[in-house]
């Protein structure tokens, strides 16, 4: 398959070569009129010499005595004047009758005859002068004839003539020196085309070869090095290293979301693992036949581990709906009303502590009354979980969006880890004694960002930490 490269050269020569042929047709046509406008002007003189000297002759007056045309004469004997004598030597002259016969030639024979076409004779017996080419003696000519008029009718007509050789000679060369000079330019600059097409497609070369090499090693941190102007291969040395920027932030997503997968696979069978072990070992205690009293404290002991199952798989279900961004409506939630819903039934969790709601009226947000219900809950179970003291709950519009401020007490999250904590099974050590899977802040964040939310953890070690979740006013 021909390459791009050579399709560049060979049209960019051929273009060349046929812009060197017009041009050279053109030089050619234009040189050849050129050499033959003189030629003409001279046979020209010629004959208007002879044509006047002819006029002065008296033999033009003695009618032929036979009924066929007389046997030409010598220029001396048909005529005395001295323009037939000094006749250019360089220059052959006839006269000829009104029919086209031969009257008189230099040295008189009918074989000096010049050439007359029928419309040539036709053209001087209207009184038009006539030019036409003819091969005498394997020598191509130029033969000029005009009319001798005597009271508006043609008595005589003369014809000059010169030989073409010199200026077929010099035309010849010229076509010759322009063809090999033409044939040489014409390789010369297919040579340079092909380097400077090569030049031009190195770059185009450069990200082929790392196309390549991406394929073949999977590095997206590849980029084309263009270091030339910002024209069409640099637009395509930039775009390719935007796709492939693009590519490396997509590749790492995913890399990313496997590793999460593959974390979070992980962590539910570390997480399933204690329970059913325990059931299983309950189980392997029951098949014994134990006292009554220890069968007790082994059911007992079983109910709690089956309640645990049942609470990590329901937050598991949860939590893959909430990825899915499947089962979210979105329509017009009173978050006024559904935060004294929601602090009224945390307080039951914990009759002890206070929770404070200091809430704007008729708030309204787009969104899903349950699953913002979901997240709320979770963030107070939050908030109370890893505090001793009140909690205070905030909700007041923030531009185009309402935001939520959950703030507790408590000993707050080190900066090390608030980056963590809405990671999936995230747990801080001082976390191990608390109740729950690490699940909660995930299905929050989850839930938050299926409705184009935000949330976030501010936190201050020794002071406490402040959930803030932002949700779009619901436009009436």
């Amino acid at each position: 398959m021909m390459s791009i490269r050579l399709r560049f050269t060979l049209l960019y020569t051929f273009i060349l070569a046929l812009t060197l042929t017009i041009f050279g047709f053109a030089l050619y046509t234009l040189q050849a009129q050129d050499m033959l406008r003189p030629l003409k002007l001279d046979l020209r003189l010629g004959a208007s010499k002879l044509a006047e000297a002819s006029l002065r002759t008296d033999s033009r007056l003695v009618p032929p005595e036979e009924d066929f045309p007389r046997p030409p004469s010598p220029f001396d004997e048909f005529s005395n004047e001295q323009t037939f004598q000094t006749f250019p030597e360089r220059e052959i002259g006839r006269i000829l009758d009104a029919n086209g016969n031969l009257v008189s030639s230099p040295f008189g024979r009918q074989e000096d005859a010049l050439p007359l076409s029928v419309e040539g004779l036709q053209a001087v017996q209207n009184q038009q002068d006539w030019y036409e080419t003819a091969t005498i003696s394997d020598e191509e000519m130029l033969i000029y004839s005009r009319p001798v008029i005597v009271n508006n009718e043609v008595v005589y007509i003369v014809q000059a003539a010169r030989p073409l050789t010199e200026r077929n000679r010099t035309l010849q060369s010229l076509a010759t020196t322009y063809i090999i000079a033409g044939l040489l330019t014409v390789l010369v600059a297919f040579g340079i085309g092909w380097i400077l097409s090569g030049i031009t497609m190195q770059p185009i070369h450069r990200i082929t070869q790392t196309a390549q090499k991406i394929g073949d090693e999977r590095d997206f941190t590849r980029r084309v090095d263009y270091t030339g102007p910002s024209d069409e291969v640099g637009q395509l040395a930039s775009t390719f290293n935007s796709m492939l920027s693009r590519l490396q932030d997509a590749f790492q997503k995913v890399e990313h979301s496997l590793q999460m997968q593959r974390d979070f696979v992980a962590d539910v069978s570390h997480e399933l693992r204690t329970p059913l072990t325990t059931l299983r070992g309950n189980l392997g205690l029951l098949r014994r036949n134990p006292p009554p009293e220890e069968q007790t404290d082994i059911l007992g002991d079983m109910v709690d581990e089956s309640d645990r199952l049942i609470r990590l798989v329901n937050d598991l279900l949860l939590l893959a709906r909430a990825d899915a961004g499947r089962n979210l409506a979105k329509e017009s939630v009173d978050i006024s009303s559904l935060l004294e819903e929601t602090c009224r039934q945390a307080r039951q969790l914990d009759s002890q502590r206070g929770i404070s709601l200091d809430a704007a009226p008729s708030l309204k947000v787009m969104g899903d009354r349950d699953a913002i219900k979901q997240v709320l809950l979770i963030a107070l179970d939050n908030a109370l979980k890893h505090s001793s003291g009140d909690v205070n709950v905030i909700a007041q519009k923030n531009g185009a969006q309402v935001e939520i401020r959950v703030q507790d007490f408590g000993e707050g999250i080190p900066p090390e880890k608030l980056d963590h904590v809405f990671e999936r099974f995230y747990r801080g050590d001082e976390d191990s004694v608390i109740p729950g899977f690490g699940l909660g802040l995930s299905i929050a964040k989850s839930l938050v960002d299926g409705m184009q939310g935000a949330i976030d953890i501010k936190s201050e070690t020794g002071k406490g930490s402040i959930m803030v979740i932002h949700l779009h006013i619901a436009i009436e």
